[in-house]
Order: structure tokens, then C-alpha cells, then sequence
């Protein structure tokens, strides 16, 4: 007999409410909440990503559907569409943005050791994506006459391509704006786009210890140092220690820059690092392991509710972008924690199916195509018509 949970339940169960509470005491998120709780806001939003639901009618009228199983989820009874809209717009999203830490120990527990590199420094992508909006529905995100944006600015570990940070600017804001309040451990290697040149913050980085691998933009002025032999039979043409001189800057910067050849576009790449130490061919893996977040906002974008918006607000944006990066983590813990080779694409689109149905979910994660233990055996002894 089938004594389990629904799947959405126990993906619930891995946010504990005594910590979900503290959160929700230390930004006070349910002072003024009159019966709805911030557990039941959580719970309409993450049903809203990973049931794939469009509008705050589809959240309400989709848990107002399954009525009967809600006691379940720690919520008595589907919001109205006016209390949850209420609820977006007031309730701090920062609940959630400390929701989303919890859950990335989590992650980090299972992820620890799955990197492709050999060397123990922490590797970190860093980049962002801009979000496009109605500049008329929402006038606060401000980007250009007529259109509206909002950047959502990330940092996705290597081990186990997590996202370790995240913040959100409007469109307007640079993104080495969003760089320079962040944070690095001595020895981090962090890995980035032509977009974050700023000799300020490279040599912030540098003294702190911290190693950055980057493009080299074709008007950045420099001078060479020393030419390094490369390993022959290789696609690496160049390996040259640089020094620059920013203008009124009273220090110099000493670089290096490592030269590819790209078969495939016919055409040299020079990748700019203040790491002197690494191989050549290690530079150029780092800089192609920056590719991982740009599938990461891909999927992010296709996979989850990111783009239409249940509410116009900051607070409501804030929070439905949030939700989904829980979202997120919680389809990587998934893969983490599984057996089958899951794509993300799978997983969400199987996931959605499944959400309401009563059965193990760590079984069903390792074989999704097996039958439920209540339902195997169903069909044996059916007769057979003989068409």
C-alpha cells in the first residue's frame, strides 16, 4: 500500500519550516498577514514554476483544483487571486532570497568533489542577463523610453554548476557595478565576459588574491614583457606576460595573455588572466567552462517563469524571480541526487506531470518509467479482445 506523500509535498519537505520561519521572523514577512502565511505564498509561487502555471488565476484555480490534498502542504485552503497578488507586493522578497541560501547547503553537501578540474581552487562564473519589460506596466525598472528591463547579475559555482549568488538591478545598472559588491575567497578563480573590464576592480582582485580569466578586448593597450614557449603540436600560438598602465593610476598591472588558434571560426582568441602559473590549455578550458552559464540562463528563461509575471511591483518581480532560482535548485539537487541521466528540460516538463501523484520521489527520480508500487499489477489477468 502506497503510504507516501505527493511529490510536491515532499520536494516541500526539503525546506524545514523552523528555518523557513526564522526567516520569515527576521524580515517580518507575516506582520499584517491575516490567515495567509508566507509558507502559503511560497507554496503558490514554487507551484507557479514548477507547475508551469502563467497567471495568478492558473496558481489559484490550479491548488484550488486539488483542494482536498492541500492540508498536505501545510496550507488549509487556495488563495484568492487578490490575496496572493496582495501578498506579492508587500511581502519582502528577501525571505526568499535567504530561502534560496538554506537550500544551496543543501546542494553543496552532494556537489561537493564533482568538478572537471584538477586543481582545488573554487571556480566562478560570473555573468548576467537582462530581462526584458513592458516600460509602461512597469515604470520602475528603468532601461529606455519605451522598454523596460531588469538584469538578474549570478555567479554559478563549477562544482556542480550551482548559482552561489545572485542580485537584481534594473537594466540601466553596468554589470561591474553588480561586480564590485561581491565577495571572493583568496585562491577563487573567477571566470567572466569582455563586459567587466575595469583596471580598478582587476587590481582589487589582485591583491586579495583572487585570480580572474577573461577576453581580451582589442583596444586594451599594453606592452610585453616576456614571451613563454608553448607546447608544440597545440592549438596555443602565444603565451606573453603583459604589463599595463592605467591612465592617473598610480600602479601597473602585469597580466598575461594566452593566444588560441579556433579552427572551427578560423580565427585567434586571446584570453587575458592574472594567473601566471597555470598551464596554456588550462586557461583556454577555464575560459571555455564560462559557457556553463550561459546554459544556465537558458534554461532559466525556457524552463521556468521568468519572462510573464504574475504582478507589475518590484516586490512581486523580486519574488517571482527568486522562487524560481529556489526552483532551480531544487531541479539540480534532483540531478544530484539521482541515478538516471536526467536533462533539465526532462525533469521539468516530467516533473510538472507528476507533481500531485502519490509516490516515492527518490524512486522515482532513479526510474521515472517505472509504475507506481499501488498500480504495478494493475492490468495482469485483463482479458484480451481479439480485434
Amino acid at each position: 500500500m502506497n503510504r507516501v506523500c505527493s511529490i510536491f509535498a515532499q520536494l516541500l519537505q526539503l525546506f524545514p519550516r523552523e528555518k523557513f520561519q526564522q526567516a520569515v521572523n527576521q524580515q517580518k514577512g507575516d506582520r499584517h498577514g491575516r490567515g495567509f502565511t508566507c509558507w502559503g505564498q511560497f507554496t503558490a509561487m514554487l507551484f507557479c514554476q514548477l507547475g508551469q502555471a502563467k497567471s495568478l488565476r492558473e496558481i489559484c484555480n490550479g491548488l484550488m483544483a486539488i483542494e482536498g490534498k492541500l492540508k498536505h502542504l501545510g496550507i488549509g485552503q487556495a488563495p484568492n487571486k487578490s490575496t496572493l497578488a496582495y501578498a506579492n507586493e508587500h511581502r519582502p522578497w528577501q525571505v526568499y532570497q535567504t530561502v534560496f541560501e538554506q537550500l544551496l547547503e543543501k546542494c553543496y553537501s552532494l556537489a561537493r568533489g564533482k568538478k572537471k578540474f584538477r586543481f582545488h581552487n573554487k571556480l566562478l562564473s560570473l555573468d548576467s542577463t537582462s530581462i526584458d519589460l513592458c516600460a509602461t506596466l512597469f515604470d520602475w525598472a528603468k532601461y529606455k523610453r519605451t522598454k523596460g528591463a531588469v538584469k538578474v547579475h549570478l555567479l554559478l559555482d563549477n562544482e556542480g554548476y550551482l548559482p552561489c549568488f545572485a542580485c537584481l538591478t534594473d537594466g540601466k545598472s553596468h554589470d561591474i557595478t553588480a561586480a564590485r559588491t561581491m565577495h571572493f575567497q583568496p585562491g577563487t578563480i573567477v571566470v567572466m565576459d569582455k563586459g567587466y573590464v575595469h583596471y580598478d576592480w582587476w587590481n582589487e582582485l589582485s591583491q586579495q588574491g583572487v585570480y580572474f580569466v577573461t577576453r581580451l578586448k582589442k583596444d586594451l593597450k599594453w606592452k610585453e614583457l616576456k614571451r613563454r614557449p608553448v607546447p608544440t603540436n597545440s592549438a596555443i600560438l602565444r603565451d606573453q606576460i603583459i604589463e599595463i598602465r592605467p591612465y592617473r593610476r598610480n600602479y601597473t598591472l602585469q597580466l598575461r595573455v594566452v593566444t588560441k588558434w579556433d579552427a572551427e571560426k578560423q580565427e585567434e582568441i586571446q584570453f587575458l588572466t592574472n594567473h601566471l602559473e597555470f598551464g596554456t590549455t588550462t586557461i583556454a578550458r577555464i575560459y571555455k567552462e564560462r559557457w556553463q552559464i550561459e546554459i544556465f540562463f537558458k534554461s532559466l528563461k525556457q524552463l521556468l517563469r521568468v519572462k510573464t509575471f504574475v504582478g507589475t511591483s518590484a516586490n512581486a518581480l523580486k519574488t517571482q524571480i527568486w522562487t524560481a532560482l529556489i526552483a532551480m535548485l531544487i531541479l539540480k539537487y534532483l540531478k544530484l541526487r539521482s541515478s538516471f541521466g536526467w536533462s533539465l528540460s526532462n525533469l521539468v516538463a516530467l516533473l510538472r506531470q507528476q507533481l500531485f501523484v502519490y509516490r516515492d520521489l527518490y524512486q522515482w527520480i532513479d526510474d521515472p518509467f517505472q509504475a507506481p508500487p499501488a498500480l504495478s499489477g494493475i492490468h495482469d489477468g485483463q482479458l484480451t479482445l481479439d480485434w
